[in-house]
């Protein structure tokens, strides 16, 4: 494998990565929304919105789930992820990601694997990868990408990229849905094999994206901008909740440029034990080390956000 292609495959891991990440524990977005304030303050919810914002609440409190996912886009790659992620204070955890179709699992078969380990901490997130990959980078298995480093080469996308990062949970597709204003029951179903209710709705990514991150104005409309290229404009929700008031199925879909972006995840065992530490640092690899001998990392085609990645192949 050639430096330039372990370049490549580094790139594409980050926005696979960081993409399956926020997939998994949920897009960020605003807790507002759902009902109308009145004169003295009090806040009027549906009935549907009620029922809304206390899972939101009981979601957030739970702390920690198994979480299993599957995220797929177009022909450019289709990947599965298991392991279990606790959002208390920020994003941390270990997936397990596995490549099963799409180019990128042709780039990860020829990089000597078609599944990595990555962890999630609260600054950075680490890829592993495989022994062919570790040739071409000094004998060192690990990746580190940095949250600050990737929101200055990605511009907006990249700056939205790591605050979703940092801010996701499985309860924000919950927020992303009492902030649209858009949701209905749709029945009762069973998943997993337990009784559950079905409600979906449809979000605009972009009135989302300023509900919802700390972009500065100019942030703003260049990530919007990115959104337009990316041919990203609506995100349909669906969310299974269980009798506990929890979250157990959430599945979005987005069309973009790259074709349709689907994902779906499964929530178990909340409240789980999760303890995630950094790699070795004899092991490991920092991406603005491996792009200074390689040339600039550019933002990724299309940019990445809560709902949509463009990925260079």
């Amino acid at each position: 494998m050639k430096s330039t292609t372990a370049r490549r495959v580094t790139l594409s891991v980050a926005v696979v990565a960081a993409l399956t990440g926020v997939a998994a524990c949920g897009s960020s977005g605003s807790g507002k929304g759902g009902g109308k304030a009145a004169g003295d303050g009090t806040v009027h919810l549906s009935p549907v919105a009620a029922v809304l914002r206390d899972v939101e609440q009981t979601t957030d409190k739970a702390d920690s789930a198994k979480v299993r996912s599957t995220t797929s886009m177009g022909d450019i790659m289709a990947v599965n992820a298991d392991g279990a992620l606790t959002w208390g204070h920020g994003l941390k955890g270990t997936l397990t990601i596995t490549y099963t179709g799409g180019q990128m699992a042709e780039a990860m078969r020829k990089a000597g694997t078609t599944h990595m380990e990555a962890r999630y901490l609260s600054d950075a997130y680490y890829a592993k990868m495989s022994d062919t990959f570790a040739q071409q980078t000094g004998g060192k298995h690990w990746v580190k990408y940095d949250y600050d480093y990737l929101a200055k080469v990605g511009g907006a996308s990249g700056t939205y990229m790591k605050d979703q990062l940092q801010t996701s949970t499985p309860n924000q597709s919950v927020k992303m849905l009492l902030a649209s204003g858009d949701v209905k029951k749709i029945g009762e179903e069973t998943v997993d094999g337990a009784h559950t209710t079905h409600y979906a709705g449809t979000v605009d990514v972009a009135d989302l994206a300023g509900k919802s991150s700390n972009l500065s104005a100019g942030q703003l409309t260049a990530l919007k901008q990115q959104l337009k290229q990316a041919g990203i404009t609506t995100d349909a929700i669906d969310i299974w909740i269980n009798d506990q008031n929890l979250l157990v199925k959430k599945s979005e879909k987005a069309s973009t440029s790259n074709g349709t972006l689907s994902s779906t995840a499964y929530y178990s065992d909340y409240g789980v034990q999760v303890s995630t530490q950094a790699p070795p640092v004899a092991d490991t690899m920092d991406i603005a080390d491996m792009m200074k001998s390689g040339g600039g990392l550019g933002s990724p085609s299309g940019g990445s956000t809560s709902s949509g990645s463009g990925i260079s192949s």
